[in-house]
């Protein structure tokens, strides 16, 4: 075997979520993903079965892994006790750790998800707070997301007086040292070397398109770099 199965074997989601697969195809049959995407997740776990080096690479380097949603629909259907998203759960991890994602349109947007997403949890204790998001970025939203911008502090305080304050409440502020905790548990479990990884393998990807800035004297993918690949479609998603 080669040296991204191997790996793969050392996941914890792999090896709860792969004993033998028989191809039944079930886990197509039930995917909600696979109804509008170009994906096929019995397709990937045989890949994987296989071994083989290459055609798992083409997979960490591809499209396909970041079309599942994470329901686990499959988990409950498979008659061989498989659960193919815990196994794209791997793959993604694995992608990501060596750099692949950036080869492929859908993996280069976790940069996107690592300064929104993660970078809220850290700043503010929060995975979506309404001061960070960009209504302009967000059409499918229709005029709520907007109106909700424009005046967060009257919609959040009819949940109560929590807004933006240390009472309990809807958007309440998280204090400083929960805060602090939360940063220490990214630290401890390697979340913060994973986001390093993802600016690492970011930047790289930018500086070979022109795209990249310096921050706190270290070079980055630049905000450009992230817009262009939050809103890039090539067209070949979907059905």
């Amino acid at each position: 075997m080669g040296k991204y199965f191997d790996r793969l074997k050392e996941d914890v989601r792999f090896q709860e979520g792969l004993s033998a697969c028989m191809n039944c195809g079930v886990c197509t049959a039930v995917c909600p993903a696979a109804e509008f995407y170009n994906y096929d997740p019995r397709q990937i776990v045989d890949t994987v079965q296989s071994g083989d080096d290459r055609k798992i690479e083409e997979l960490l380097a591809g499209e396909q892994i970041w079309y599942c949603g994470e329901c686990m629909s499959c988990k409950p259907r498979c008659p061989r006790g498989n659960t193919p998203g815990y196994i794209i759960q791997a793959l993604r991890t694995l992608s990501q750790q060596t750099g692949l994602f950036v080869n492929s349109e859908k993996g280069r947007q976790q940069l996107v998800i690592k300064r929104t997403v993660g970078q809220n949890i850290l700043d503010l204790g929060y995975c979506i707070h309404p001061t960070r998001i960009d209504p302009e970025k967000h059409p499918e939203q229709g005029p709520v997301w907007a109106w909700i911008n424009s005046r967060p502090k009257d919609v959040f305080d009819r949940f109560g007086d929590g807004y933006d304050s240390g009472n309990p409440g809807a958007m309440r502020r998280i204090d400083d040292k929960s805060l602090e905790e939360i940063r220490r548990i990214f630290d401890e479990t390697g979340g913060s070397d994973f986001f390093e990884l993802i600016e690492k393998y970011s930047a790289e990807s930018a500086a070979r398109m022109g795209m990249t800035e310096t921050v706190n004297g270290k070079e980055r993918a630049s905000d450009e770099y992230a817009d262009m690949v939050f809103t890039a479609n090539n067209g070949t998603h979907s059905l």
